[in-house]
């Protein structure tokens, strides 16, 4: 009897074994078939693998599934590259990306991502507009109030028409853009010219079929993160770091598509800008196009929201990281005041404006924190006057917009 029990025994074990050995065996094959569909390579995917099971889960493929988990991944690939020094090769900046790309599917594709509006009394108060009116050109306004039977917005505005236009009656086409959503179009009437909460503005129809274009195609932070800006001139290499300070600048949100800045003074569209900032201790620059902006009279300041150009791969992970906080943080706010000294004093001590460190992880020099409202104090981009004595702007020139 004793034997057979031991027969048994082993059996069981062998068995338990077997189909242990089946299971992983499956495991690993849904893994890879999850790695391919996703659109990685057998070698990028073999990599995935080992980052997973260091992630504190039975199932393996969860991660192609769970934006914490595939973060996680992320973090220790940093991680282990940070550690073998080979973060900065070719090879490794186009898997990270690749990683970035498939948590940027996994973000967009949540469910309150994908949802929207359809009828014009969803659009909220505050909502800014751009008004289409055939044959005369476009205007901005705003939604003042809204209600389940009319939408009034402020009289539309465009500074280079100054005639009176008589609105009533009028149609048009409206454009807006929904915070962390997509673009919408509808086509409406004017019914009537009033003022409401004190501003002067029009009641429209309302319309239940509102058009949804563009959607959203990044993933955006909103972060208060000191910066500098530039003007870019035609032909200028886009990518080139400058050397000296630049106009004083905010980050209010940043994505691998654009990013929006606070500034002094009212800005402009279609500018041509440059923005130098650091993240994770390493120093960025993104050019782009000032594609809209928002401007507060009482305070003198735009918010310039940019479209980028297409950014180097290490720069646009660089981004991402921050964006998706798979990189180690850095207290890397540029340091102003710091800055301002050394670029006053480069005649001084005989050094060049290439030796100034704008990287933003100096540890010499003053407290870096300076409150917003000082810091953009006295500085306004578009009039051309500012208090970075290192580049100064052709106001004219920058408001060309020929």
């Amino acid at each position: 009897m004793a034997i057979v029990a031991v027969v048994l025994g082993l059996l069981g074990l062998g068995v338990f074994i077997f189909s242990q050995s089946k299971k992983d065996s499956g495991n690993r094959v849904q893994f890879f078939t999850l790695g391919r569909e996703a659109g990685f390579s057998n070698k990028e995917i073999e990599v995935l693998r080992q980052l997973a099971t260091r992630c504190e889960t039975d199932n393996l493929s969860l991660i192609y599934r769970s934006q914490e988990l595939f973060e996680s991944c992320i973090r220790t690939f940093v991680r282990s590259l940070k550690m073998s020094g080979e973060i900065e090769t070719p090879e490794t900046h186009d898997f990270l990306s690749k990683l970035y790309d498939y948590r940027k599917k996994l973000e967009m594709e949540k469910p309150q991502t994908k949802q929207g509006i359809i009828n014009s009394r969803q659009i909220n108060e505050g909502q800014h507009l751009r008004v289409l009116v055939t044959g005369a050109g476009v205007f901005t306004s705003q939604v003042v109030k809204n209600t389940s039977q009319t939408l009034t917005i402020s009289r539309p505005v465009n500074k280079k028409i100054t005639s009176g236009m008589a609105w009533e009656g009028a149609k048009i086409s409206i454009y807006f853009w929904r915070e962390n959503d997509a673009g919408y179009v509808f086509d409406t009437y004017v019914e009537d010219e009033v003022f409401s909460k004190g501003v002067s503005s029009l009641k429209i129809t309302h319309s239940d079929s509102l058009f949804r274009t563009q959607k959203r195609k990044s993933v955006r932070l909103k972060l208060h993160k000191s910066a500098f800006l530039y003007p870019v001139s035609p032909g200028e290499e886009p990518h080139k770091f400058e050397s000296v300070p630049g106009l004083k600048c905010y980050l209010e949100d940043i994505s691998d598509t654009g990013c929006a800045v606070l500034v002094g003074g009212k800005g402009e569209t279609d500018l041509r800008v440059k923005v130098q900032f650091a993240l994770g201790g390493r120093p960025v620059c993104m050019t782009g196009t000032v594609r809209s902006l928002s401007y507060k009279e009482d305070m003198n300041r735009s918010s310039l929201h940019i479209e980028s150009d297409t950014l180097p791969m290490q720069t646009r992970n660089v981004i991402l990281g921050e964006v998706f906080g798979t990189q180690e943080e850095y207290d890397d706010d540029l340091p102003f005041q710091m800055l301002d000294e050394e670029a006053a004093n480069v005649g001084a001590q005989g050094r060049s404006a290439s030796d100034v460190d704008f990287s933003g992880t100096s540890t010499q020099g003053p407290d870096t924190n300076v409150p917003a409202a000082n810091a953009l104090e006295g500085d306004d981009f578009f009039s051309g006057k500012g208090n970075s004595p290192e580049r100064n702007f052709d106001a004219d020139n920058i408001l060309d917009d020929n």
